[in-house]
């Protein structure tokens, strides 16, 4: 938890709370329904919490602002990032409904109301939103397909609604053909050895 504080310490009392109790609840539900590695759960903070508020380092997402989280897992990026904005709305989607259970259960006991989980394939979802985030769930050529058209027109941050995706190593091949993408090393936020290679992957998105 001071590894949230060290890079987030204007956290409000309630913010705190909630992400001191990630830790438990997640030892809890792993033990019933494995969503975070066993050699992971140890080092939540970091492999996990930190990592997904790297996004919030990119973009603070005004007040308002409609979150798309694609193949969430066990929530990340989108359960710390929900803790992190409570003003802003969060759909988390996955194709697997037991880990939404992990999710649900989770955001019931921190009492997130700002979180809503569909069990799914992103395609499926009729809904346009202001940022989809995700981490690592396929190249980006075949994420664009799966998001396409669920974009928001209208414009409430300082970057342009888009795709904000978490990804690490050597993206020059696999975003070649994106003219306007941005990446921004998390080394840059995060001192630690573990986001070396890790990078959040910028990319604009015309409505549709």
């Amino acid at each position: 938890m001071e590894l949230i504080l060290k890079y987030f310490p204007e956290l409000t009392s309630t913010q705190i709370q909630r992400f001191e109790a990630l830790l438990p609840l997640y030892k809890a539900w792993n033990a019933k329904i494995n969503v975070v590695s066993r050699k992971d759960i140890d080092e939540l903070y970091l492999r996990h919490v930190l990592h997904s508020l790297a996004i919030a380092k990119v973009m603070p997402f005004a007040k308002g602002s409609s979150i798309l989280d694609v193949g969430t897992g066990g929530g990340f990026p989108g359960v710390p990032l929900a803790i992190l904005f409570p003003e802003c709305k969060f759909h988390l989607v996955d194709s697997i409904n037991k880990k939404l259970k992990v999710i649900n259960g989770v955001a019931e006991a921190l009492e997130l109301k700002n979180i809503k989980t569909t069990h799914s394939r992103v395609e499926a979802i009729d809904e346009k939103f202001d940022f989809i985030v995700s981490r690592a769930v396929t190249r980006m050529p075949e994420f664009t397909k799966w998001v396409k058209g669920k974009i928001l027109r209208q414009q409430n941050n300082t970057l342009k609604n888009g795709i904000l995706y978490l990804k690490g190593g050597d993206l020059s091949q696999e975003l070649v053909q994106y003219s306007k993408v941005k990446l921004f090393p998390i080394s840059d936020y995060f001192e630690e050895e573990f986001f070396e290679t890790k990078k959040v992957v910028y990319l604009p998105m015309k409505y549709s």
